[in-house]
């Protein structure tokens, strides 16, 4: 399984920026699909979800109204549209496959690191101020 992040890089606070993560080597419409970011010094935390099917999406309250997580199911894909962007949203942004039963995320939830099998590479997003 590759999930290979890419779209990041540097801009100004205010600023947008649209990442993109490439799923290959599993079915990707059975795989929930979360965004994770990890700044220096700190631990990763939960950015967005997005179901299997697409139909129902999750964000942190840190990045609600500002970003958008969207799925192409027949692209392998999935997108993290970010706008009105902050130097504290500035860190290494990780996609990740989860693929547990429906019943694990309706007690668990999208935003545990523990819910996804599989994790991308990383794509550095930078804001400056």
């Amino acid at each position: 399984v590759q999930l290979q992040a890419s779209g990041g890089g540097l801009v100004q606070a205010g600023g947008s920026l649209r990442l993109s993560c490439a799923a290959s080597g599993l079915t990707f419409s059975n795989y929930n699909m979360g965004w994770f970011r990890q700044a220096p010094g700190k631990e990763r935390e939960f950015v967005a979800a997005i179901t299997w099917s697409g139909r129902t999406t999750y964000y942190a309250d840190s990045v609600k109204g500002r970003f958008t997580i969207s799925r192409d199911n027949a692209k392998n894909t999935v997108h993290l549209q970010m706008s009105s962007l902050k130097p504290e949203d500035a860190a290494v942004y990780y996609c990740a496959a989860g693929g547990y039963a429906a019943r694990y995320y309706a007690t668990a939830g999208y935003g545990a690191t523990a819910g996804y099998n599989y994790w991308g590479q990383g794509t550095l997003v930078t804001v400056s101020s």
